[in-house]
């Protein structure tokens, strides 16, 4: 069944003893794991295991473990990470085992990225819906944000305006782990009750932390506003350019490698798995195909090494300022892609 995170508390072990978290919001995985891990040590859990399925997982491990006797813990917790969502022909067998014949001595975790079709439309991901409690836990949205510090305030018994909430949420850039890293330290600089702006601006001014992976995300996104806020923020936490860089090599090589083979004949689809992209790199670059020719991806790597040599003092110019016409740029190509979607006659 599929529950809410606030439902969870009514089906912590011993009610339940099969979970399925799936989502993109480390911080909200994170926090439902605890959870189940404690009910089930309240319930005698006093052993645990955890497996991170990669290529070549051997699932005989699973099976090993859950048909050992245990000589200590009446009860024991099984985590099973799939990061990519695709446990395989073996993984999806053994999945399907475990929904279907429940270990009453043992509380089971299964932790999935946000799921897509292909995982919806598997026999073992239903069977988990079925047969267990499922959460999807994905980020909140930037608009929804205030109330989620709201509530996370009302928790240490502090309270806050709505544009000091808002405040916090942008500068966190929509980060939730950001987000209650902030709010814990609101409550250990100030008493109970209500904060003022001022005190919330003192503690959270120039903390914000900009992630370089999300310069790309903005980028691919058309999100031209968000990308020059994010290489500012950057700039300013001391970053420097070739930091911010790297990875945007790191995420055009794969998509101009992407491209050339969908050229040579092969599936999108063929195409993302041959470079290894997967779950929200996937969609990153499944989109950027859409509206990068490969002469614009080829002249963005290009650019890209000018930049690398002005930013090692080869080359004359503004590294910085080259990053900034680039994304821009990108994002630009990105939003009129976006615009022209939406204008298309039906």
């Amino acid at each position: 069944m599929r529950i809410q995170a606030a439902q969870l508390v009514q089906h912590l072990p011993p009610k339940q003893s099969l979970f399925v978290l799936a989502g993109d919001e480390p911080l909200s995985i994170t926090e439902a794991m605890d959870q189940i891990r404690a009910a089930s040590r309240q319930h005698g859990a006093q052993e645990r295991a955890s497996f991170t399925v990669e290529r070549y997982f051997n699932w005989a491990q699973v099976s090993q473990f859950l048909q050992s006797f245990s000589l200590f813990a009446e009860h024991r917790i099984l985590e099973i990470n799939i990061p990519t969502g695709k446990p395989g022909v073996e993984g999806a067998k053994a999945l399907l085992q475990l929904a279907e014949q429940p270990t009453a001595d043992t509380t089971i975790i299964i932790t999935l990225p946000a799921p897509d079709r292909d995982m919806t439309s598997s026999a073992w991901y239903e069977a988990l819906l079925q047969l267990g409690v499922l959460l999807i836990l994905n980020q909140v949205p930037l608009a929804q944000l205030p109330e989620w510090i709201a509530q996370r305030l009302a928790i240490q018994q502090q309270t806050a305006d709505e544009a000091s909430r808002r405040f916090i949420a942008e500068q966190v850039e929509g980060n939730l782990l950001a987000a209650h890293q902030e709010i814990q330290k609101l409550g250990l600089l100030y008493p109970p009750g209500p904060l003022s702006e001022a005190a919330i601006r003192q503690c959270v001014l120039n903390v914000a932390r900009f992630d370089v992976s999300q310069l790309g995300e903005a980028m691919l996104q058309g999100d031209q506003s968000r990308v020059m806020r994010i290489i500012e923020g950057l700039r300013e936490e001391g970053e420097t350019a070739v930091a911010v860089m790297n990875p945007l090599v790191w995420l055009f090589r794969p998509l101009l490698q992407v491209r050339q083979a969908m050229q040579n004949g092969q599936s999108v689809q063929t195409a993302l798995s041959q470079a290894r992209l997967f779950g929200d790199r996937q969609l990153l670059v499944k989109r950027a195909v859409e509206f990068l020719p490969q002469k614009h991806i080829e002249a963005a790597l290009q650019k890209l090494s000018e930049i690398d040599r002005i930013a090692k003092g080869v080359g004359q110019g503004d590294a910085w300022l080259e990053l900034s016409r680039l994304c821009s740029g990108i994002a630009r190509m990105a939003a009129g892609k976006s615009a022209r979607a939406v204008n298309k006659p039906r």
